[in-house]
């Protein structure tokens, strides 16, 4: 038996298709189920799926069985070729990406892949290996609904994150709370871009968080073993289908969820939801706009409940707190709580004093306790 050896990302890929994350697929897609996602956001068969689940390789001939291996050679199991077909990968890049520009990270990874594409049912005989503590945070789709289960929840809201949890992640995060029994914190475990911090450094800072400013009854902690495709409102709908996988009723899509650089707009991917009827994707989403500090009011607060003018506010992002720790400088309390940014501090190898915050020129001050 002949063996397709996965990358990163299929790897990631073949484990959400052999534990059910990515229902109701069962395997890698077919030139049909591919050219209906591309047009229409849209499996053959009129179920929803945004994103192109396929299999690039150079091996693999119509009917005969290829064993898979993961990107470090582990066994995984076996895929019988169904299809061979030829994908138009600048017409996929255009299609889920919007841009063929290889600097989005997406749109250079679809390009490095083999054109060839073969296409089948998997089976499953192990699946990719974790090392721990990462190991002990992968939940399948079922042990999140037993977890859910257990604490008799019937109402659960997803978060996605690729970035430690922020002020405004952590009050998107209590609102979206306040509807629902219990929040599934479930951050990406997989590859993401060069520059975005490491899984291990990531876990720490949720814990971290978690163990000191959420009740420990009503969150769930778990990785998804995912990575990161960076395709803006197309993953957004995505990451929607796989929480609904894992047993959610509600998703957290806030400002530029799954984007990068200036691909695409700040509320692009509330938008794209509006092509779907209610109900159809089976999860609903929570549409939030832009968080920030309020130095008005002294909290975190969006334009629905803050009579802050622009230069009274304090954006924040996960991009500017890796600024600010490149720059040696401790991230203040407006951005990050003081445990999120010991472990950040540490692992950028700077351990900068509370005292070395600078105020930065052109914005509000960043305030002290008691300050407005």
């Amino acid at each position: 038996m002949r063996t397709v050896r996965l990358d990163r990302r299929r790897t990631a890929d073949f484990e959400l298709l052999a534990n059910g994350g990515f229902w109701p697929l069962h395997g890698f897609q077919g030139a049909a189920d591919w050219e209906a996602v591309l047009e229409t956001m849209r499996l053959a068969d009129g179920r929803p799926w945004p994103i192109p689940i396929t299999l690039g390789a150079t091996i693999g001939e119509l009917g005969e069985t290829v064993a898979l291996a993961a990107h470090d050679g582990a066994p995984l199991g076996t895929l019988v070729v169904d299809e061979v077909f030829e994908r138009d990968l600048a017409r996929e890049a255009r299609q889920v990406y919007g841009t063929q520009d290889p600097a989005h990270p997406g749109v250079a990874a679809l390009l490095a892949e083999p054109p060839r594409t073969v296409a089948g049912p998997i089976a499953v005989r192990a699946l990719p290996r974790h090392p721990d503590p990462i190991a002990r945070h992968v939940l399948s789709p079922a042990a999140a609904r037993r977890a859910f289960a257990e604490r008799g929840w019937q109402t659960v809201v997803g978060f996605q994150t690729r970035n430690p949890i922020h002020r405004a992640h952590e009050y998107l995060t209590k609102a979206a709370l306040e509807m629902v029994d219990g929040l599934f914190v479930h951050p990406i475990a997989g590859e993401t871009k060069a520059g975005d911090l490491p899984i291990e450094t990531r876990l720490r800072c949720y814990q971290a968080l978690l163990d000191h400013y959420y009740p420990p009854d009503r969150v769930v902690l778990a990785l998804n073993p995912a990575c990161m495709r960076y395709a803006g409102p197309r993953e957004a709908v995505l990451h929607a289908l796989v929480r609904r996988n894992y047993g959610c009723t509600h998703f957290i899509v806030g400002r530029d969820h799954a984007g990068v650089g200036a691909f695409y707009g700040p509320y692009d991917a509330h938008h794209v939801f509006d092509a779907f009827g209610d109900g159809e994707l089976g999860i609903q989403p929570l549409l939030f706009d832009q968080a920030f500090f309020c130095c008005v009011t002294g909290g975190m607060a969006t334009e629905k409940t803050s009579p802050a003018r622009p230069e009274d506010r304090i954006s924040l992002s996960g991009t500017a707190v890796r600024e600010l720790l490149e720059r040696g400088e401790r991230p203040p309390e407006a951005f990050t709580r003081p445990e999120v940014a010991d472990i950040l501090i540490d692992a950028m190898g700077r351990r900068v004093p509370a005292s070395a915050v600078a105020r930065e020129d052109g914005n509000p001050a960043w305030p002290a306790a008691g300050d407005r």
